[in-house]
């Protein structure tokens, strides 16, 4: 009977502290930052802010200071070693598949701090931030 008492009591502490996580920008597999704080995130020094996209999508648009590793053509995967495993990394898509793929890719080649932007670029341009190379 007591088991039963304590079963909301149980899910409503774990839905706190996956809540608490995100909002603190853990960069655990599977969590995403939202933009606010991806934003915060690249005032880092040393972070390294990845547009996952192709090439033409990022001309259309990208975020200050980010540099194109297309996850599908394969690009990333081929220059990764040319960053720098113990700074952060930041990687976004247009709408956060292939970044999400690219961060676990290199959660699992290394890389101590990995953060996905929830959403992608349409959820960063959604939130009134700013692209550049429009």
């Amino acid at each position: 009977m007591i088991h039963r008492t304590l079963m909301p009591f149980r899910a409503g502490a774990l839905l706190l502290l996956l809540s608490m996580a995100a909002a603190c920008g853990a960069s655990g597999p599977g969590l995403a930052l939202a933009p606010a704080s991806f934003q915060q995130a690249m005032r880092t020094p040393g972070a390294q802010v990845i547009d996952v996209r192709t090439p033409a999508e990022f001309a259309s648009g990208h975020l200050d200071g980010a540099i194109n590793l297309d996850w599908t053509g394969g690009v990333l995967e081929q220059r990764m070693s040319e960053l720098d495993k113990e700074a952060p990394v930041l990687v976004y898509c247009a709408s956060g598949r292939r970044s999400a793929a690219a961060a676990n890719a290199l959660r699992e080649s290394g890389f101590r701090t990995v953060s996905d932007l929830g959403g992608g670029i349409r959820a960063w341009q959604a939130s009134g931030l700013p692209v550049v190379g429009r």
